[in-house]
């Protein structure tokens, strides 16, 4: 039998719960009796031994997964459900949840060798309800969203429930990345982030015009600065790589249609030697071209990983006129899984604004890292941003560009990236908030294109 009947069977369970169960369920839930605990245990134990040793939860094998498994686990819903007994359902929720937990490790090592996958269920569709194996994430705690939610996903700790009416139009693909991308990340259990905001140049102009009923904005590079700016990424790869750092991140829109290229081939140039020691991921300054906004995103052996497009269309005000950046959304978002490191995800500057957006997006896929690559006026809106994904433990990697200085706005850029990250409950409360401050030669113009941040991101 096929393992994603199982799955199936979960999706179908999680799906009952969440459309017959209100929150003051789960609210109750969160604090039922051992009684009561008790109660559905031995009802599960008598209709499916199969999912006990005594009195302890088995960890299920593939092999175990048989037509008699699916076919009791099914009729005992149906049952549970005729008889409205919600507690009991949601206890099998959690036995199942706890008795699958090493095939879901297997599944993550299977999901490692494509380069994407969707979900484990194949009624997505029918039941709203898509799972995944949920990596664990070292700066997550334990009881993550219970005091702040009061939903399912509170009680699984091993699925990663996402729900269609959630998600809605979005088009979710999730990579899962290899073991060897962050080699050392199990032994040191941090990530070392390097971001750098390029230069003070515009690589290009925005060029302004009206389209039928509505003002827009785009970019027209200037194609004899490509060679200039890619050296410079190079560069700040390089750097990267000396300073041991695991993940690098640049601007958006810096980056130009040669850029992709130039680096994957200077990456392939090296030894493997060299190729190793590199940033694990590399998120390239985006490069506007074709109604799209778009980050591509490589690792240390010169693949592409992903590419992510902007969402979200910024408005730029100039006097009385308002005008649309002229992107179309693709609605394809990118979330990366990683063992310990939990879920990433990149949302390019005005994507992370958007908190409609970006709640949509941590409520869904309970994002543990936000990587946010910006061409922007000010930080102040970002700042604001980070809070809600610090309520929950959802750290976020900010980096601007001085490209983007309008004149008279100097103030706006007195820190040009942040780094803000989850701490320990007896930690430094100045190092939740990671400042990166402009260099002394920004107000005076003078640009020697040095700047490059460091910070790490670690277990709490």
């Amino acid at each position: 039998m096929s393992d994603f009947h199982i799955y199936n069977v979960v999706a179908c369970l999680c799906s009952l719960i969440i459309r017959s169960c209100s929150e003051d369920f789960f609210v109750k839930y969160s604090c039922v009796s051992h009684g009561e605990l008790e109660r559905g245990l031995q009802i599960i134990k008598n209709n499916i031994p199969l999912l006990f040793d005594d009195k302890k939860i088995i960890k299920l094998k593939k092999e175990q997964i048989q037509e008699q498994l699916i076919n009791a686990l099914e009729r005992l819903i149906d049952d549970l459900a005729d008889d409205k007994d919600y507690y009991c359902l949601m206890t099998l929720a959690t036995v199942l949840d706890e008795a699958l937990s090493d095939m879901l490790l297997d599944e993550i090592e299977h999901f490692q060798k494509d380069s994407f996958t969707t979900v484990l269920n194949t009624n997505r569709e029918t039941v709203g309800i898509g799972l995944l194996p949920r990596c664990s994430c070292v700066w997550e705690r334990k009881m993550r969203l219970s005091h702040c939610y009061n939903r399912m996903d509170n009680f699984m700790y091993n699925f990663l429930i996402m729900e269609n009416t959630i998600l809605g139009e979005l088009i979710d693909k999730h990579i899962f990345l290899s073991e060897d991308v962050f080699p050392n990340f199990k032994e040191k259990r941090s990530l070392k982030i390097a971001a750098s905001p390029l230069c003070l140049e515009r690589p290009f102009k925005f060029v302004y015009f009206s389209d039928d009923k509505v003002q827009y904005v785009s970019v027209e590079y200037f194609d004899e600065e490509n060679e200039s700016i890619n050296e410079l990424i190079w560069k700040k790869i390089l750097v990267s790589s000396k300073k041991k750092c695991d993940i690098v991140v640049f601007p958006e829109v810096m980056g130009n249609k040669d850029t992709e290229n130039f680096i994957i081939n200077k990456i392939k140039a090296l030894p493997e030697n060299e190729q190793n020691r590199l940033p694990s991921f590399i998120v390239l300054p985006s490069f506007f071209s074709e109604k799209s906004n778009t980050v591509t995103v490589i690792d240390k052996w010169g693949r592409i990983i992903a590419k992510q497009k902007k969402q979200n269309p910024f408005r730029e005000i100039i006097g009385s006129n308002s005008y649309l950046e002229q992107i179309t959304p693709s609605l394809v978002v990118n979330i990366f899984h990683y063992e310990g490191i939990g879920r990433i995800a990149v949302l390019i500057c005005k994507d992370f604004l958007t908190t409609k957006y970006l709640e949509q997006l941590m409520r869904c896929f309970k994002l543990t890292l936000i990587i946010v690559p910006s061409f922007s006026t000010g930080s102040y809106d970002f700042v604001q941003s980070f809070d809600i994904c610090a309520h929950d433990d959802c750290n976020v990697v900010w980096i601007n560009t001085c490209a983007a200085l309008e004149p008279g706005k100097e103030e706006n850029f007195e820190h040009i990236g942040y780094v803000r990250k989850r701490i320990g409950k007896y930690d430094d409360k100045n190092q939740k908030l990671c400042e990166m401050s402009s260099c002394p030669g920004f107000k005076e113009k003078k640009c020697n294109r040095d700047c490059l941040f460091f910070e790490k991101i670690t277990e709490v």
